[in-house]
């Protein structure tokens, strides 16, 4: 077996507990049409494993191993099966008629056939695995069925901040297997912010030797209750950012780098001051903040938040930006180069005598078109090296660079504007719950977070194409994205708490069908297997809290509260009493009835426990039978 996916079959194996009775087959996410016919494939020894495809040894590799791990023997490999021989045959012949990434899956009682090139094959075995039933026999029933698949997006992607927090290379690999588990094809990596530079730049090593450390971090809520004191530090080689394009291109995705400018510079402005407007100022430090060693000189910041430290646009910062983009360009082959663009206040180039004196010299009205003057400078160099620019809605302000995409976060207003001047654009609004950095619930359970609220439910009901734009222009908006800021994410494990169920949401908005999403059917039918499948392999996601359950108050004196568990497996616990559900509490086994006398309150509280032992938060309900009632006062 190829060792490629020696890492990536141990977290995919039997995702589709229940794929024989959903309509989906337990597909996430799910495909363009399924049409199913009579009778079923029975896989055991005696079928055979055939490649016909000119790209799909890898594919053959990963599906046989995850058969080896399903059903306890692998299946004997041929060139060509006879016609009454029972097989699995992979095959590029007939795939030049489907879409990018399309796919196509027959299963007859006699043949399964995986149909594709390329992703669209890898991701033609992913759906397959995600059909099979579960482990634990050895002759594994696999209904007959037609499915025909391919991507809404050709963007589909999730962006993960490095820079607040440094996540170590084996997290990463393990997260880009889920992405394409899951189709989504694009990881943006984000490298360089205020608080951090996570990439090795041979021809400015400070960028390493000082910008990826700072002395400290402020503890809570921003603007934070005292420091950990703990310096926080670490990056990427230039060789390990060369395995991690390798490894999630094997996986066929996409790696899209991002070098923060000309705001967010605060780290790199604290190796190299002469980067800043004024290289002799000292970081400023609000005295409220809790700060760890010198406030003196240049600083990695410490905090969270916008800083007016920005970059000069000088001859010696573009020169420093084009040398260390030619480097980022050498590493990632990826189509666009992040720029960041976000968030660059002018408080600084406002009283810059030279900023001044450069707009008067360049006919610019304002900062806002100094900004632009700064990204088109930039974009320049991009696209003479053959690449584009993408950058976050902000880009848009003082004039648009001639070929930049748009990625739009604040709200879908910067897409809107962009595609209507006919950019392509990236749909990322964390209005729509696309900033999976947010609380899921609103329960006081849920850890410290940046703040908002995106349950993935949320991120299910988001369609990326905004109803106000023409026929015309929506075919500019090129895909969706999640992003997960890590300010208050400090290790691995809270990553996967934020990223799982959520992905799952978003894998489907970005691939599947507006009129193929059914929510009742990703909650109840498909999410339940895929959750318990990454609750088995150790994957600390966030347990959602039970189906049906209410967080609103609900008014009567009768209640039946009917639940569903959201996770195969898992139980759920309650209370009426206030206390705290845990084992001790009640096990709900059926639908739980409360009588409320008139003008009394019940707090129907709940917790949901996974086959491992994760809890979810807890839930109240407030079940309540209005004002009391008012005796009439007796006549004297």
């Amino acid at each position: 077996m190829n060792k490629v996916f020696s890492t990536f079959i141990g977290l995919l194996i039997s995702t589709s507990v229940l794929a024989q009775s959903d309509p989906n087959l337990g597909i996430i996410p799910v495909p363009v049409s399924i049409t199913k016919s009579s009778g079923s494939f029975t896989l055991d020894k005696t079928a055979i494993l055939v490649n016909q495809s000119i790209d799909g040894a890898k594919s053959a590799d990963l599906l046989n191993a995850f058969i080896v791990s399903n059903a306890g023997f692998a299946l004997r490999e041929a060139k060509v099966a006879q016609p009454s021989q029972k097989s699995i045959v992979l095959t590029s012949v007939g795939a030049d008629k489907l879409s990018a990434e399309g796919y196509n899956i027959i299963v007859t009682p006699n043949q399964i056939k995986l149909v594709g090139k390329g992703a669209g094959l890898f991701y033609a075995v992913q759906s397959f695995m995600q059909m099979m039933p579960a482990k634990g026999t050895a002759a594994i029933s696999i209904p007959a069925v037609t499915i025909n698949d391919y991507p809404r997006f050709s963007y589909r992607g999730t962006m993960l901040d490095v820079s607040r927090h440094y996540f170590p290379i084996s997290f990463i690999k393990k997260y880009i297997d889920q992405l394409a588990y899951y189709k989504i094809n694009t990881f943006h990596w984000h490298l360089t912010d205020d608080q951090g530079w996570r990439l090795e730049i041979k021809k400015y090593p400070k960028l390493t030797a000082v910008a990826s450390s700072r002395n400290g971090t402020i503890i809570g809520h921003y603007p934070g209750n005292g420091n950990y004191l703990t310096e926080v530090k670490g990056f990427y080689t230039q060789d390990e950012a060369k395995e991690i394009v390798r490894y999630a291109s094997e996986r066929f995705i996409t790696v899209v780098p991002e070098i923060e400018l000309p705001g967010h510079a605060s780290a790199a402005i604290a190796a190299y001051p002469e980067l800043s407007c004024f290289p002799d100022r000292d970081t400023f430090i609000n005295d409220k903040t809790p700060w760890s060693g010198s406030r003196k000189g240049k600083q990695v910041q410490q905090t969270w938040g916008v800083f007016d430290d920005i970059f000069v646009p000088s001859e010696n910062t573009f020169t420093f930006l084009n040398n260390v983009l030619d480097e980022v360009i050498a590493i990632f082959p990826s189509k666009y180069i992040h720029i960041g663009g976000d968030e660059a206040p002018k408080t600084y180039w406002k009283e810059s005598p030279f900023c001044q004196a450069l707009m008067k010299q360049k006919g610019l009205k304002d900062e806002h078109e100094l900004q632009s003057y700064f990204i088109q400078t930039i974009e320049k160099h991009v696209n003479s090296k053959g690449r584009s620019i993408i950058g976050w809605d902000e880009i848009l302000e003082g004039g648009l660079a001639p070929n930049a995409t748009v990625m739009s976060w604040r709200g879908e207003d910067g897409g809107i504007a962009a595609a209507q001047q006919n950019h392509e654009v990236i749909m990322t609004p964390g209005s729509m719950g696309l900033y999976i950095d947010h609380k899921q619930s609103n329960s006081p359970d849920e850890p410290v977070t940046i703040g908002g609220y995106a349950p993935y439910q949320k991120i299910y009901a988001y369609d990326p194409i905004p109803k106000v734009l023409t026929a015309e222009q929506r075919k500019y908006i090129k895909g969706v994205q999640a992003n997960m800021w890590s300010e208050y994410i400090k290790t691995p494990e809270k990553a996967e708490n934020h990223a799982f169920p959520r992905l799952l949401a978003l894998s489907e908005i970005a691939w599947s069908p507006v009129e193929r999403k059914d929510l009742k059917n990703f909650t109840e039918e498909r999410l339940p297997t895929h959750l318990a499948q990454l609750d088995k392999k150790g994957w600390n996601l966030w347990v959602p809290t039970p189906i049906g359950q209410s967080e609103k108050p609900l008014s009567g004196g009768d209640f039946t509260i009917d639940l569903k568990v959201p996770i195969k497996g898992g139980k759920i616990y309650y209370s009426l009493d206030e206390s705290r559900p845990s084992e001790s509490a009640f096990l709900y086994t059926k639908p739980i009835s409360v009588k409320v006398p008139q003008g009394e309150k019940r707090t129907l509280k709940t917790i949901v426990i996974a086959p491992s032992g994760k809890r979810s938060v807890t839930t109240e309900t407030i079940l309540d039978n209005g004002a009391p009632v008012v005796k009439a006062e007796a006549k004297k």
